[in-house]
């Protein structure tokens, strides 16, 4: 097979967003970089290069700019332009050095230590919710009634955020990950999703203030107690990171949670072995990233002109780098398409590479470990409920609409 020959697909078609791995393999079998005229965008599904994107100089993760450019802020509501800067400033759009100067306030705070500590507070949250899933109903949303409530009561209490406002607090980071997400379908919800941001960072922004005068033990005080904020970084810009910390790491765990229980429910062998060893949890969150992950890909720009995978990428082009495909390269993993709750090593790029390497991953493994093991322990007649389950039409997010089980 040619790059000549690959069929050049629209990623949104239904089967391709149900199932986008035979095509992508193909597409890697025959030009692991592939320039897609239906995206205008290069298509680096091979392992190599999609790893060398994330520290290739002349590669950026700016998407903001090249966006503005072409829709100047003053041509903006005052409402648009204001989103359009609260999410300039989301550190994965931010190249290095600056991206080093945003990240140096959270330094500390996400580490796996401090991480471990929030585990009681998972293990609690786990255990509250997989109740509420299974009272008064035999079949239930998994989505809904776990996945996603979870990682957002997690990140909102290791936030800080009062227990009374937790409820409000998901609507809007969840509403704001649909933003970012290419998940909103229509104007109006467009419109409620920018609101939510906007909403959200004027929230945090008063949480910010109020820590600053009478710090907890929190991520927002810790985060403070480094002295950076007021001096290298300023109120507006750790505000706006906090918006972003709010949503992303609540909607990739959800969509690890919901899409891992689901292939681990179409696989009852590798069911089977984590429901007999739960110390694998660590191991299997992993393999679940790399088989099926919640994010597929991240959009990158060139810089400036330059080389990869034989092929001559020019300044101004977009870069798709598909994670989802990179994860199944056969010569970098043995049986790639098999999950294999015992792959060792796996280095998959489900958490990126280089400077942009996830903030949250260890906090993700945590909630998403903790909630894989503690479900199954809680609910040993899971199993999937209903016929094809139905996927959201993101090429971002591997992210499904509902769950329905039997517990």
């Amino acid at each position: 097979m040619t790059a000549a020959t690959v069929t050049d697909r629209y990623l949104l078609d239904d089967d391709l967003v149900a199932d986008p791995y035979p095509y992508l393999a193909e597409l890697r079998a025959a030009a692991p970089v592939h320039w897609s005229a239906v995206h205008r965008a290069w298509l680096v599904t091979g392992y190599e290069p999609a790893a060398a994107c994330y520290t290739e100089p002349a590669i950026s993760a700016d998407r903001i700019s090249p966006m503005l450019a072409q829709t100047p802020l003053e041509l903006l509501s005052p409402e648009a332009a204001r989103a359009f800067k609260i999410m300039a400033g989301w550190m994965v759009f931010v190249d290095p050095p600056e991206h080093r100067r945003l990240r140096a306030v959270f330094r500390g705070a996400f580490g796996a230590r401090q991480v471990r500590r929030n585990r009681p507070m998972v293990q609690a949250a786990v255990a509250r919710l997989a109740t509420r899933a299974g009272a008064g109903s035999e079949v239930v949303d998994l989505l809904t009634e776990f996945a996603r409530p979870l990682p957002a009561t997690v990140a909102a209490a290791w936030m800080g955020v009062p227990v009374e406002d937790t409820g409000m607090f998901q609507r809007w980071a969840i509403q704001v990950g649909d933003l970012a997400l290419g998940a909103v379908q229509t104007p109006e919800e467009h419109e409620r999703s920018q609101r939510a941001l906007l909403d959200l960072f004027d929230y945090l922004r008063g949480l910010v203030r109020a820590r600053r005068a009478a710090p907890r033990e929190d991520l927002i005080s810790a985060a403070l107690a480094n002295g950076l904020v007021g001096e290298s970084v300023s109120e507006d810009e750790f505000v706006a990171m906090l918006t972003h910390v709010a949503f992303a790491g609540g909607e990739t765990t959800s969509n690890l949670i919901a899409v891992g229980v689901w292939n681990l429910l179409r696989h009852p062998d590798q069911l089977a072995l984590l429901r007999a060893e739960p110390d694998l949890g660590p191991v299997a969150v992993e393999e679940l990233l790399r088989f099926d992950g919640p994010s597929k890909m991240s959009i990158r720009h060139v810089r400036e002109d330059f080389e990869l995978g034989g092929q001559r990428l020019r300044a101004g082009q977009r870069l798709y780098v598909v994670t989802a495909a990179a994860n199944r390269d056969p010569a970098r993993f043995d049986r790639p398409d098999e999950l294999d709750l015992r792959r060792h090593p796996n280095p998959h790029l489900g958490f990126g590479q280089g400077a942009h390497f996830c903030l949250g991953a260890p906090l993700a493994r945590l909630v998403a470990g903790s909630a894989l093991t503690d479900l199954l322990a809680a609910a040993p007649g899971l199993a999937l409920a209903g016929g094809a389950v139905r996927w959201q039409p993101s090429l971002l997010n591997r992210s499904l609409q509902a769950l329905p089980v039997r517990l």
